[in-house]
């Protein structure tokens, strides 16, 4: 595996979660919350990744939803910048972060910023595990017309 940081994108019309990985790749951590592509070019210049990872919402069937072209927009916009791009089913991955923030004892309700943060870590720890089983995570954001 190769090291070095990543960044996931949960993205959102009002906010995105964030979530950036050890530099050899084993752990995913939320940073926050950010709310424009600006912010996001900021994170990438901090933290200098690899790999950029953009969650890709979907309905359970695999359709698109009405956020999944906001969610390709916004990697075609870091891909624009010179970053290499992927976007990662992240079916769930909100509905499990509320979940998991619920069973710790927070309000999911006041934790909206908590939730998306940690949705954004799910998505980087799913793109960890398929880069350590030799493959390679999601989507070039290219593919997308």
């Amino acid at each position: 595996m190769r090291t070095g940081r990543r960044l996931a994108f949960d993205v959102g019309r009002v906010r995105t979660g964030v979530a950036v990985s050890s530099a050899d790749g084993i752990f995913a951590s939320p940073i926050g919350v950010i709310s424009s592509l600006a912010e996001a070019e900021n994170l990438i210049g901090e933290y200098t990744p690899i790999a950029l990872y953009v969650g890709l919402p979907l309905s359970l069937s695999g359709a698109h939803t009405a956020s999944t072209q906001f969610a390709i927009d916004f990697a075609k916009e870091l891909q624009k910048s010179g970053h290499q791009v992927r976007l990662v089913d992240e079916r769930l991955t909100t509905v499990s972060a509320a979940n998991l923030l619920r069973s710790a004892g927070k309000d999911s309700k006041k934790a909206k910023s908590s939730i998306d943060a940690a949705a954004a870590t799910m998505i980087l720890e799913q793109a960890l595990s398929i880069e350590r089983n030799g493959g390679v995570p999601g989507v070039p954001a290219e593919d997308f017309e």
